[in-house]
């Protein structure tokens, strides 16, 4: 990272930044160019594990790239504030951002309404009652992290 500065090491805060987004982009392997899309997650933690839950229809590229190449990369940002200094004629941005790569895997039946209940913790509706007919028609599957990093531009007055 050019900027080791701004890195952020430690996997606490890693997670952290992670537990504030509301979007992860997930880019799977495609021919000729990587084939990228915004998905609603859910994140837990299992012996120092990351894990990534998502959902999504029971067919699609997604599944089918999936089913050719596991390895997937990962990024998300959160608390972008435009910063100007109007004095300087100067502008950046502040935000934080996980990026990351691991392998994509199916979740198991018996495992899907608990990964769809770890899916609303993260948008903070644990306690939402949905249909469990629908899980017939939702395909779950998660990302196993395997290595993250963390990056953080903090506005300074």
């Amino acid at each position: 990272m050019r900027r080791s500065d701004r890195e952020v090491t430690d996997f606490t805060e890693q997670v952290n930044i992670m537990k504030k987004c509301d979007v992860c982009r997930v880019a799977f392997h495609d021919e000729e160019y990587p084939y990228i899309m915004p998905l609603n997650f859910g994140i837990e933690i299992k012996n120092g594990q990351v894990i990534l839950y998502f959902h999504g229809a029971i067919e699609g590229k997604k599944y089918d790239l999936m089913e050719k190449d596991n390895r997937v990369s990962f990024e998300m940002d959160c608390g972008h504030q435009l910063v100007t200094r109007e004095e300087q004629g100067s502008c950046t941005m502040a935000y934080e951002s996980v990026i990351g790569r691991g392998t994509m895997e199916d979740v198991p039946e018996e495992e899907k309404y608990d990964a769809l209940v770890c899916l609303m913790r993260h948008y903070h509706k644990e306690d939402f009652a949905f249909q469990k007919e629908v899980m017939a028609q939702t395909r779950v599957f998660r990302l196993i992290v395997q290595d993250m990093t963390g990056k953080r531009r903090k506005v300074i007055n």
